[in-house]
């Protein structure tokens, strides 16, 4: 990597992890641009940091691509790409409509893709750079309730840990980031936009259930950014997190066993499943036996 201001773009910077990692980055020398949907929000947080703005939508590929190219002709140079625009979307998946799925594949899946196929090029082109994708620790192990972003953030993962394996030889390095729940605006947006599926509040207190407490946004981000320092394959923060993949990995049938029963994951109020009792044990219906 030549000597100079190394470059940044962060997208879903206005706000969260974005603009935590953004900051983390000016303070180690960076100049950073910002990319955001939200204009003022974005401009806001871009002026409180010297952060340039960009006023971006990640599901718009030629939109990506024209921002990857501006900061790096403008700079000489593409040193860091965190791809880390995200929508959360919750619901039973039986009431969950295509129009949640499409959006969040657009902006979880879709904006990562395009934030590659504008970057990766560039850096391979240049010799060296780095992407830092972040996906959530739902994308390494089982949660209910969830499965649209769940599956865009499984999806994240694959993409980063194969691109990674393919990198190396062009001196590109490639990091996912998985963090449990954080105290991010993100906890108040579920389903934002989209028709609600009664699972849009209490995810604070969910969250406490499931982890205890939030995990500060800025501690995540100094875990992420050391490690990308250290070039780390997959950043997960915090440590509960790490415990629920590595419980999973060891153990992946019990961890979905208790996943499905963690009622704590359910909003007050929330319907719950239908179940008879034997005993005092509470087993679910049986389904009605195949037709012969």
């Amino acid at each position: 990597m030549p000597g100079g201001v190394p470059t940044a773009v962060v997208t879903g910077g206005a706000s969260g992890i974005g603009a935590a990692i953004a900051a983390g980055l000016v303070r180690r020398g960076c100049a950073v641009t910002l990319a955001d949907i939200d204009a003022e929000a974005v401009r806001r947080t871009a002026a409180e940091l010297g952060a340039d703005a960009a006023v971006l939508d990640v599901a718009d590929a030629d939109a990506v691509r024209a921002l990857i190219h501006r900061v790096r002709d403008r700079d000489g140079r593409l040193d860091y790409v965190f791809n880390n625009a995200g929508i959360f979307v919750a619901g039973r998946t039986e009431t969950l409509s295509a129009e949640h799925w499409d959006r969040v594949l657009a902006v979880n899946l879709h904006g990562v893709v395009h934030g590659v196929h504008a970057a990766y090029p560039v850096m391979v082109e240049q010799g060296y750079g780095q992407i830092v994708n972040v996906a959530s620790v739902v994308g390494l192990a089982p949660v209910p309730f969830m499965l649209p972003y769940s599956t865009t953030k499984h999806a994240v993962v694959g993409l980063s840990l194969a691109l990674r394996a393919e990198a190396a030889r062009h001196g590109v390095r490639v990091n996912v980031v998985c963090p449990g729940f954080t105290d991010t605006p993100l906890l108040e947006r579920v389903n934002a936009g989209l028709a609600r599926t009664g699972m849009e509040d209490g995810w604070r207190r969910i969250a406490r259930r499931f982890q205890l407490r939030l995990y500060p946004v800025d501690r995540l981000a100094d875990d992420i950014l050391a490690g990308v320092a250290r070039d780390k394959a997959v950043i997960v923060a915090p440590r509960r997190a790490r415990l629920l993949w590595h419980l999973y990995r060891l153990a992946p049938a019990a961890t979905v066993r208790v996943t499905a029963r963690s009622r704590g994951l359910l909003p007050s109020g929330g319907p719950r499943e239908h179940v008879t009792r034997t005993g005092d044990k509470a087993v679910p219906p049986r389904p009605p036996a195949p037709p012969r």
